[in-house]
């Protein structure tokens, strides 16, 4: 059960935008499939959380880019949950190089824990809480 995990991409031709690098919206893609990467390897898969009524859903992302990403990178994006609250969760995010272990963006988002049928925050099950472990402090920078 990582509590650091560790999601690798390829970046794809469709990916690039105009600039001839990865476009902007493209990161929070990767984010978001980093997330429910790392969630299912906790044994919170996507369907687990539909079958108890309940999910995540985005409040607001944050974005520092540092460098761009070209077609044919691979990338790790990194992830960890950096705190849980009564209905929130905030997770961060390294997008990293591996041929390199270039840092070329860092994000987090924020997240509300919701109940599918009243599309109202609820609070976070015990038991998702358990799957995960907190890292509160910036874990090192490298391609892993």
């Amino acid at each position: 059960m990582p509590a650091i995990y560790d999601h690798r991409h390829v970046v794809r031709p469709d990916e690039i935008d105009e600039h001839g690098h990865a476009n902007n919206v493209r990161y929070v893609a990767w984010m978001q499939s980093a997330a429910i990467a790392h969630s299912s390897a906790q044994g919170w898969t996507p369907e687990r959380y539909r079958g108890l009524g309940c999910g995540w859903v985005a409040r607001s992302h944050s974005i520092e880019y540092l460098a761009p990403a070209f077609a044919g990178d691979e990338l790790v994006i990194r992830t960890w949950v950096a705190d849980f609250r009564k209905t929130t969760s905030l997770r961060r995010y390294r997008m990293i190089r591996a041929s390199d272990g270039a840092v070329l963006a860092r994000a987090e988002t924020n997240w509300a824990f919701v109940d599918i049928a009243r599309a109202a925050p609820r609070r976070i099950l015990p038991e998702v809480g358990e799957a995960f472990e907190i890292v509160a402090s910036e874990p090192e920078e490298h391609p892993g």
